[in-house]
Parts: C-alpha cells; sequence; structure tokens
C-alpha cells in the first residue's frame, strides 16, 4: 500500500453478526483521512474477535465506537460477500507497518505499548534502522504494574502522539484504548501479535498460505494453546449462515 493519499473516505459501514465492519475501496487512504480529521482509534476486525465481541459487551461497545474498522480476516470478508457487499481483507500488520512509514516520512510522533519487554526492547533498537526517520516518541511494554499504568496514560496524555500502536491482546488493546484515546488526537491501533513478528520472535504465515486465507492454520500450528479458541471459526460460518 502506498500512503500518499488523504481525500475524504469512501467509507460504508455495514454489520457481521451484528458487529460494526466498515467497506472501503482504500483502507490505508481512510486512516490517513481519519487522522486529518482529527484522529481516531482503528480497529481489525476478524472472524473471531465477532464472536468474542457478542459475547462480551465492553469488546463490543469498543469496536462499536471505533472510527474506523477493517477486514483483517478471511471469515468476515467471505460474510460480507453473502451480503453482496465485496471487501479485500486487509492485514491489521500489514497497515500497522504502511503507517509507521508514513509516519517515518511525515515527521509523526509515535507510541508503540504492548508486547513483552524484551520484544520492546528490541523495538526500540531497530525500528529506527529500518525506518528511517521514525520518531518513536513512547515505547512501553506492556508487563506494567497496575501502579505504572495512570503514569503511562498521562504521559500518552500529554505527548499527543500522531500514531499510537497498541499490542496488549484482544479484548484488552481495544478496550484500554477507547478509555485512553478518548478526546486524544492521532490514530490508535490494536495491532495484536505485530511487535514479536517486527522483532523476529514471531513469523508470519508465508505468502502461499495467506492467498489461501490459512493464516489461521499457521498460527495454530505455532501456538497449539489457541485451539479452544479456534473453536469459535466454526460457530461462525453457522451463525452466518443462520443469519441468511
Amino acid at each position: 500500500m502506498d500512503p500518499v493519499s488523504t481525500t475524504p473516505d469512501d467509507r460504508r459501514r455495514c454489520e457481521v453478526l451484528g458487529v460494526p465492519l466498515d467497506a472501503c475501496r482504500d483502507v490505508c487512504a481512510a486512516a490517513l483521512g481519519l487522522h486529518a480529521r482529527g484522529g481516531g482509534r482503528i480497529v481489525t476486525l476478524n472472524a473471531e474477535m465477532t464472536m468474542s465481541a457478542r459475547a462480551d459487551a465492553s469488546l463490543g461497545q469498543a469496536i462499536g465506537t471505533a472510527d474506523l474498522v477493517i477486514p483483517d480476516g478471511a471469515g468476515v470478508v467471505w460474510a460480507l460477500a453473502r451480503q453482496r457487499i465485496r471487501v479485500v481483507k486487509t492485514a491489521g500488520i500489514e497497515l500497522a507497518w504502511t503507517l509507521l512509514n508514513y509516519a517515518a516520512a511525515h515527521q509523526w510522533r509515535v507510541a508503540l505499548v504492548g508486547a513483552s519487554p524484551e520484544v520492546m526492547e528490541t523495538l526500540r533498537a531497530d525500528l529506527p534502522q529500518r525506518i528511517s526517520g521514525l520518531n518513536l516518541a513512547l515505547t512501553v511494554d506492556g508487563y506494567q504494574s497496575p501502579q505504572a499504568w495512570p503514569g503511562i496514560e498521562a504521559q500518552l496524555k500529554t505527548l499527543k502522539p500522531d500514531l499510537v500502536l497498541v499490542a496488549l491482546g484482544v479484548p484488552r488493546q481495544e478496550t484500554w484504548s477507547e478509555r485512553v484515546a478518548s478526546g486524544q488526537p492521532g490514530l490508535w491501533m490494536g495491532v495484536g501479535g505485530s511487535f514479536d513478528v517486527w522483532a523476529g520472535t514471531k513469523k508470519r504465515a508465508p505468502g502461499w498460505m495467506c492467498r489461501m486465507q490459512l493464516e489461521w492454520l499457521y498460527r495454530l500450528i505455532q501456538e497449539p494453546s489457541r485451539w479452544r479458541r479456534m473453536l469459535s471459526l466454526p460457530a461462525f460460518v453457522v451463525d452466518v449462515i443462520r443469519m441468511g
């Protein structure tokens, strides 16, 4: 994706099983347009997260109040296609990387929040080397004491970064961002395990698996403990078909 346009986007807010999702031709342009209008929150939605949102009211609210909800999974793309709405799957990790490069080229201040101390240490050292001009205004790992979080939140509100990437896992990254980003400028985006991939501690699925929509299988092979969470996928398919 080439983040060159900040023209108004053509978003259309839709729903999958009652959970909001935005259809737009250019997700990156939509994100940059959001920043130009003062900022907002971006959520990356897949089938598993859709099912979680239906069971967890706080997550459902965080998604429902987000300014941009992008289709980050084959399941939600398929569900929209059944409504005759065609969208292209947009991997959140790819959008986040594009935004980092845009941030470096346009003197944005960037904050990274989440992941392990080791991963954050790697990103703190490596990202500015990989993305020339990147201004990491704040980098904080997710393993903070409860007493430390108010101070971190106060720092973010003082710094007012242009881009805040949050890797605290679902649903925490969405509910935390909803609370802390309220009234703040800049783009706030939950990025799940993206920090681990960028730091090299985890790998993304090979290209052929991505093209065949088998990223979920690759993640399951890497993390067998995810199998219980994966049970939500057949339930998602059944519910979409049932709702027509």
